[in-house]
Parts: C-alpha cells; structure tokens; sequence
C-alpha cells in the first residue's frame, strides 16, 4: 500500500476546549456512570432479597463515605444525564440551536443539576432524621 501523506482530521489539540465540549463530554462520562451504577442497584435487590445478613454488608459499604460518595456521583449523573436529555428533545424540535440559546440551556442544566443533587440528599437527610 502506497504511504501517501494525506490530511489529518483536526483532532482535540486543535481545538480550544469549549464549555459545549464538557458538557458533552459530561453527559457520556454520566452515561457510564449510570450502568455502573445499575450494578449497586442491582447489588442492593439482591441483598434485600438475600436476607438482613446481606443487607447489612450493602448497607455498611453504602454508609461509608466512599459509599455515600458514589451515591452521591450516581445521584448527579442520574439527574444530569436526565436534564441534559431533555435539552436533546427540545434540541431533537429543531429550537434552541442559537449560540446563546445552547450556552444558556448548558448553563441552566448545570445549575439545576446542582440544585436538584443537593436538594435530593438534603430531603434523604431529613427522611433518616440526621438533619
């Protein structure tokens, strides 16, 4: 096969890294948060199904800081990768692809993720009586 030169495709150093291409990034890497996630929540029905015995290893390795930081990750993902979903359909309607438009439904995705996260394990808090 002749070795010919031929173009390259701009790859990321070429490119400055932009709010838009976080947020997308953001939204895969929230993706495959989700379906390891689903393993704990898979983990979690079949320790309550298993007995107190089992349920009780899920729930000591869930109330461990470590624990409670991947909920809390998973949490995030879930709720972000759901809103910035949304933003997709409206995308899907042909609306909102004006350069400020984009900006600002990225940054409202972002904010309420943030809200909506915080105020999820502020209720959760509140439920178990530790607030």
């Amino acid at each position: 096969m002749p070795n010919k030169k031929r173009p390259l495709s701009p790859h990321l150093q070429v490119y400055r890294l932009g709010f838009q291409m976080v947020l997308s990034g953001l939204h895969r890497i929230a993706g495959m948060a989700l379906g390891l996630g689903t393993l704990i929540m898979v983990w979690w029905a079949m320790a309550l199904a298993s007995g107190a015995e089992a349920y009780a290893v899920f729930e000591g390795v869930m109330v461990h800081p470590l624990g409670r930081l991947v909920l809390f990750g998973f949490t995030f993902s879930l709720i972000y990768h759901g809103l910035n979903g949304i933003r997709h359909l409206v995308w899907d309607t042909g609306r909102g692809f004006e350069k400020e438009a984009v900006k600002a439904s990225g940054l409202l995705v972002v904010a309420l993720t943030v809200l909506l996260t915080v105020a999820v394990w502020v209720f959760a808090y509140m439920q178990a009586g530790k607030i």
